[in-house]
């Protein structure tokens, strides 16, 4: 499926900022950014990339901070005080 397809059923751009524990190091945690689209409020596609993420990965997870925006809205639309023109 397009993006475009995808974001008219309803999907939207989803950051994801996950916080997880160095293998290494268990007491140092380090960021990871994920970024896709994905479908509020159940996030099938996060769900997923996380499940990989806890079969997969060494590191721990921490926490995980979520951001979402739809890209395709309505225009705004705003009232212009004043027109210039310029000859």
């Amino acid at each position: 499926m397009t993006d475009l397809a995808r974001q008219l059923r309803d999907y939207r751009l989803t950051t994801a900022e996950i916080l997880y524990h160095m293998p290494d190091h268990p007491a140092l945690l380090q960021s990871f950014i994920w970024q896709d689209l994905d479908m509020a409020p159940h996030y099938p596609v996060l769900k997923r990339f996380l499940d990989y993420w806890q079969r997969n990965l060494d590191g721990k997870l921490h926490s995980v901070k979520l951001a979402t925006q739809g890209l395709i809205a309505p225009a705004e639309v705003r009232l212009v005080a004043a027109e210039l023109r310029l000859h």
